[in-house]
């Protein structure tokens, strides 16, 4: 099953993902990344930071942005190739981050797709903005 080709898609197309970070999430995405910052994985650390408690990586929550592309908009089947992120806030333990993507131009010669992309907290914070490219699903 594939995602939308350029031909089925639409500025204004919208489509989201979310996920309640549990402490799990942050263990296995420093494992996997090799990211072991103390601001992420260490309470004792990250109590006297900034933040006052660990965080999330903020690329976890950029990946929440991947997983809108690649499984709902433009869906199965998308190349990614290129984001731009901009943090804003961050993500602790417990919050429900919904990442949201909105296809803002269509280049269907090159069947390229610029998306804004943006992830919110369970308050509606945005905690990072920005801008995705990719290559819509061949048919």
């Amino acid at each position: 099953m594939l995602g939308k080709t350029i031909d089925e898609l639409s500025v204004g197309d919208t489509a989201e993902f979310r996920k309640t970070v549990s402490e799990s999430d942050i263990y296995l995405f420093a494992g996997v990344t090799g990211d072991m910052n103390p601001a992420h994985i260490d309470e004792e650390y990250a109590s006297g930071t900034f933040f006052k408690g660990r965080i999330a990586h903020g690329m976890l929550a950029a990946g929440f942005v991947s997983a809108v592309l690649g499984t709902r908009l433009p869906g199965p089947g998308t190349i990614y190739l290129s984001q731009s992120l901009s943090f804003k806030a961050p993500v602790h333990i417990g919050h429900t981050v919904t990442a949201r993507v909105e296809v803002v131009e269509l280049t269907i010669e090159k069947n390229r797709v610029r998306l804004k992309t943006t992830c919110t907290d369970q308050t509606g914070k945005v905690i990072l903005d920005g801008e995705a490219i990719v290559l819509a699903p061949k048919a």
